[in-house]
């Protein structure tokens, strides 16, 4: 029996919405319909984007206040007094939401966002979403926006994830890890394009660095979408210094990407279609926000090191993956170029990181979201 899901995730970034994407992709090849929706649409003119533009600003400028903002309004360790929270920005969402509920006729509400979670629990706690929804948390270190009790069910990146949730709330979490496009995990450079470009760039970049050798690894550094990032140009030159060849994915930051050109030996890109493809020549992944990209990396295969994270649930989430043995977090000298030569090459340091990357892939999160838009159509029917 066909379903219909309906998907919220929110425009800040990229992470969400190729999660609430990519979930939509599954869903329909399954023969049920699926559509997402941007919860900051919902939200009164204009409060969408100047959320959006705070936090990108933020992040960008002036990442401590966010680190403060994040830690007063999602951390979830025990703070003294009465905390603020997210309810009411949560709450001009929801009846936005109800109109679309009800044109929409949804099986299933799916949160990847959560600013999406919160709306959708308080409807739930309150009765007046008539259908189960199911958060997909893309996080790995959960925070207190993922965690509303009137939600049906929460899916997880890691175990740890999930028993956090369950003690939070009480109600139902499994692990399913990270939701990753097929393509990843069976990356190929399928015409070479990446290989050569490499070669090129290090061939050029010879003159400027270090002799070439078969043994510098390639190492690509992740700023999301956005282009952020902590000393990144600092970091390039410490990589390029230490006999490794640095590509930094700039997303569509236009201007570190021509700020970055000017470095001997860094390779800057821009927004790359193909990042499977580059991830197959590529060595080890540096990280700093355990967001999409890290996750991708770890279907990849290609290990993933934590250096610098931003504040905020950032630094929380890379923090969680190295707990879990996803990731390697650096520190002290000679890192991140340390780390990175001995995770770029097969050894046991890398063999490890590769194992429990491919243990954290534990089922599909679209069949427990059509397992539970099925349980709902039974329980209904006997009613």
């Amino acid at each position: 029996m066909p379903h219909r899901f309906l998907l919220l995730s929110a425009s800040m970034g990229a992470g969400h919405d190729a999660v609430a994407q990519e979930l939509a992709h599954r869903l329909r090849a399954r023969g049920h319909t699926a559509v997402v929706r941007d919860i900051l649409t919902l939200l009164p003119a204009g409060t969408g984007s100047l959320l959006r533009s705070c936090y990108r600003g933020a992040v960008r400028h002036v990442p401590r206040l966010y680190g403060a903002v994040y830690a007063s309004f999602l951390a979830t360790a025990a703070a003294p007094g009465p905390r603020p929270s997210s309810a009411p920005l949560a709450a001009l969402a929801e009846r936005p939401l109800l109109r679309t509920v009800a044109d929409w006729h949804p099986d299933v509400v799916v949160p990847t966002f959560h600013l999406s979670a919160q709306v959708t629990g308080r409807l739930r706690a309150r009765g007046a979403l008539q259908v189960p929804a199911a958060v997909v948390v893309v996080d790995f270190a959960v925070h207190r926006g993922w965690l509303h009790p009137g939600n049906d069910l929460h899916l997880c990146v890691t175990e740890t994830a999930a028993e956090e949730v369950r003690t939070a709330t009480g109600g139902p979490a499994h692990a399913t890890g990270p939701v990753v496009p097929a393509r990843f995990f069976r990356p190929r450079d399928v015409d070479g394009y990446w290989r050569a470009l490499l070669d090129r760039h290090v061939a050029a970049a010879a003159q400027h660095t270090t002799p070439v050798s078969p043994g510098r690894p390639a190492v690509l550094m992740s700023t999301g979408a956005w282009g952020v990032g902590t000393r990144l140009l600092e970091t390039a030159r410490h990589l390029v210094s230490h006999g490794c060849v640095p590509v930094l994915l700039c997303g569509n930051d236009d201007r570190l990407r021509h700020r970055a050109a000017r470095h001997p030996g860094l390779l800057p890109l821009g927004w790359v279609t193909d990042l499977p493809g580059l991830m197959a020549e590529a060595h080890v992944l540096l990280d700093n926000a355990a967001g999409q990209t890290a996750a991708q990396a770890l279907a990849a295969g290609l290990p993933v090191i934590g250096h610098r994270p931003l504040p905020g649930h950032a630094a929380a989430g890379v923090r969680a993956m190295a707990r879990a043995g996803l990731s390697r977090c650096t520190g002290g000298k000679g890192e991140p170029a340390r780390s990175a030569h001995e995770l770029a090459f097969p050894g046991p340091a890398r063999d490890r990181q590769t194992a429990a990357a491919r243990a954290a892939f534990r089922a599909d999160a679209a069949e427990e979201l059509v397992e539970l838009a099925a349980r709902t159509a039974a329980v209904d029917s006997r009613a």
